[in-house]
């Protein structure tokens, strides 16, 4: 089995910084894309920043120069550094990662989530 474990959510007030954590453990042969997305009450998931195993990044449009994902393929773990953050940023975030497993499957893996509250 593979699975995403996330740490590092919390509260934090407007304008402050978080760094969210999320490790990789299981049966792991291979992993490509990870990346961080976010879901907010009443909201669809969506897409906050991937990264590339060549350490290739994209980012929403709306958290570029704000957050930064990193990843250190040694330990499996992905990382979002998250500055300057908003009350609409509010959300619970996944971890997301496409692993090939030693069992030569190829899946789309989520965490559990973290709940990042951002108010003063």
């Amino acid at each position: 089995q593979v699975q995403l474990v996330e740490s590092g959510g919390g509260l934090v007030q407007p304008g402050g910084s978080l760094r969210l954590s999320c490790a990789a453990s299981g049966s792991i042969l291979r992993i490509n894309v990870m990346g961080w997305y976010r879901q907010a009450p009443g909201k669809e998931r969506e897409v906050v920043a991937t990264i590339t195993s060549g350490g290739t990044t994209n980012y929403a449009d709306s958290v570029k120069g704000r957050f930064a994902i990193s990843r250190d393929n040694a330990k499996n773990t992905v990382y979002l550094q998250m500055s300057s953050l908003k009350a609409e940023e509010t959300a619970v975030y996944y971890c997301s990662a496409i692993i090939s497993s030693l069992a030569g499957n190829r899946q789309h893996y989520w965490g559990q989530g973290t709940q990042v509250t951002v108010s003063s």
